[in-house]
């Protein structure tokens, strides 16, 4: 992991925790018959060398080499694709009512752990699964920055007892007889209950339904072995409780365990970070915009659903604590505590990836948007995203926003615009939204005055002939090469909603061709709200809608990717050329068509 890590990239603290974890389960368990579901796939990395793909790990997260996520479609052994997080408990429930169904006999562990037992789905499937006799183990890898007090040589051997053969046989024959005497086997479930709890943080989970074992020490293979050897042999929902070190086995990691969650390639040798790019990314300029906005206005509140670092929030937690709130794993609730933040004259501002929005979309209609309740929300990660592949991209929001009564949906063409738009998106009184791609932006240099926009007005860049170009967003550099070599108009778009109409309808009029940008899936996006306006008003020009395709897109370095969706200047010039040249041959076969028969 270390070597692959250190040239590609990816996720690494997380899979050093779970080595003897992922050794013991494949052990243990007849994989594939048998079923692990491991949540997202950070911790998963050791599950991907021990299933045949140790020798393509070199190519992880590069085009057309193996996924840094889990996929069905790239190992039997990945029973279930995740790249968000906190759905193995509702997965692995449904492989088990399955099993039960179609009796298969097969055992089905789900691995949850870095953090996404914060999220309310996973309480959602405990609740359900709790309640049912399913062969459900759930195995939660607690991988917090230091091992607790009560993990250790007492509490390992009280999980070996509590899921031994001895205690199994006495505590069910108990019940088998004590179910006779019913006022009998209350004080014995509550005496048995009150002794586990003064060693053993159970009660949540023995609450739900699930027989609890631990918190062991993930790191003892012995212990891991022998306590998950005897919870096979117990029937229902099990939960075991194990305590693993973010970044075991090297010291940089262990070290910062959360700056080597996700890593840039490294010296594996002293763990230095390769120097990332010198460019100014869209994240500094939001989270410089955040602390400037936070010393101008008291009642702004930043929310992120524990995308701290991802998001740019940990200046302004420095810098304003008493405002700054991580939810945690929790994006439906972000939103609504947001709103309830709204409700009280204060100013919600939510850093959220564009791709976990989507998680939270009700939240976001109901009590958001039917209330035109003044929250912001500051889409990072929008487009296209490169090694993260299909479940992190951020290719739908302009659709799945511009349909939303009351929201307004700006994109940025750079990061003096984005400083701007942030600005005027804050002082907007009602729903807002501003979307920017991962990294860099063209270089254009921020000014600390901000300047409020006209809500809805685009911007012409360039004036051309016949052609012109309809940019939204990221693709404005682009467009505006293109437009320098065949001479087209650019227009910089600016707001998805509301959209210029007025700029539409006179562009329309007066060019044959209009091509639409976008870093986005062309249905519903801002192509199509272009194509709404021309229909409207009845102009007929000839249109054409570039944006990603209706296909998820793979792990690959943006750049070529987006090219290959011809969404590079070289891409966009061929195409109006193609377009002029069939004109023209159009033209002048009507013309000859015309012509001929106007003789005898």
């Amino acid at each position: 992991m270390i070597d692959v890590t250190s040239q590609t990239g990816g996720h690494l603290a997380a899979g050093l925790g779970t080595v003897e974890l992922t050794v013991a389960l494949h052990y243990l368990f007849d994989t594939p018959h048998d079923r692990l579901v491991w949540d997202i796939g950070h911790q998963a990395y050791p599950h991907k060398i021990l299933t045949g793909r140790r020798d393509a790990m070199h190519s992880i997260r590069q085009p057309g080499g193996v996924s840094g996520f889990l996929r069905r479609d790239e190992s039997e052994f990945d029973c279930f694709g995740a790249g968000h997080s906190s759905t193995s408990i509702s997965a692995a429930y449904g492989m088990a009512v399955a099993s039960a169904v179609q009796n298969e006999g097969r055992n089905v562990v789900a691995i949850i752990g870095d953090g996404a037992m914060t999220a309310g789905l996973a309480y959602e499937a405990l609740n359900n699964a709790g309640n049912s006799k399913a062969n459900l183990l759930v195995i939660l890898n607690d991988n917090e920055m230091s091992i607790s007090p009560n993990v250790g040589a007492l509490s390992n051997y009280l999980a070996r007892i509590l899921s031994g053969k001895a205690f199994m046989t006495v505590r069910e024959g108990s019940r088998a007889v004590l179910s006779t005497m019913p006022p009998v086997k209350e004080i014995s479930q509550r005496i048995e209950s009150h002794t586990k709890g003064l060693f053993l943080p159970s009660s949540l989970f023995e609450e739900l339904g699930f027989y609890y074992i631990g918190p062991i020490d993930g790191h003892n293979l012995n212990t891991v072995m022998r306590t998950i050897k005897n919870m096979k042999k117990i029937e229902g929902p099990r939960f075991l409780h194990i305590i693993t070190q973010k970044g075991k086995g090297y010291d940089p990691a262990e070290a910062d365990p959360l700056g080597y969650h996700g890593v840039v390639p490294f010296n594996p040798k002293t763990g230095k970070l390769e120097k990332k790019s010198s460019g100014v990314s869209y994240t500094s300029v939001f989270s410089k915009w955040l602390c400037d906005m936070a010393e101008r206005d008291e009642r702004l509140i930043g929310i992120t659903p524990a995308m701290r670092e991802g998001s740019g929030l940990v200046e302004f937690q420095k810098r304003f604590p008493a405002r700054y709130f991580d939810v945690g794993i929790a994006e439906q609730h972000a939103v609504t505590f947001g709103a309830g933040i709204a409700c009280e004259n204060m100013k919600p501002v939510v850093a959220i990836y564009s791709t976990f929005l989507q998680r939270a979309y009700d939240q976001l209609i109901h009590d958001v948007c039917v209330q035109n309740l003044d929250v912001m929300f500051a889409l990072d990660r929008a487009g296209y995203v490169g090694g993260d592949g299909a479940t992190h991209a951020g290719a739908y929001d302009y659709s799945y926003l511009r349909c939303i009564p009351n929201m307004v949906v700006m994109a940025p063409a750079d990061e003096r615009e984005c400083r701007n738009m942030l600005y005027t998106a804050y002082e907007h009184v009602g729903p807002s939204s501003v979307r920017y791609p991962r990294g860099t932006g063209p270089g254009v240099e921020q000014e600390q005055e901000m300047t409020l926009l006209e809500i809805g007005k685009a911007s012409v860049e360039r004036e051309g002939d016949r052609v012109a170009i309809l940019s939204f967003g990221s693709m404005l550099a682009p467009a505006l090469q293109a437009g320098e070599q065949v001479n087209a108009t650019v227009v910089n778009m600016r707001f998805v909603k509301p959209i210029d109409e007025e700029l539409i309808r006179d562009v329309g009029m007066r060019h044959n061709l209009i091509i639409t940008m976008e870093e986005q899936v062309v249905a519903g996006g801002g192509g199509s709200a272009v194509n709404e306006v021309l229909a409207k008003y009845g102009i007929l020009t000839r249109i054409i809608n570039l944006g990603l395709p209706d296909e998820h897109l793979e792990h690959g370095v943006p750049k070529d990717v987006l090219a290959d969706c011809g969404l590079d200047a070289e891409s966009v010039v061929d195409l109006i050329e193609s377009c002029i040249e069939y004109d023209f041959k159009k033209r002048i076969s009507l013309w000859i068509f015309r012509n001929w028969f106007q003789f005898p």
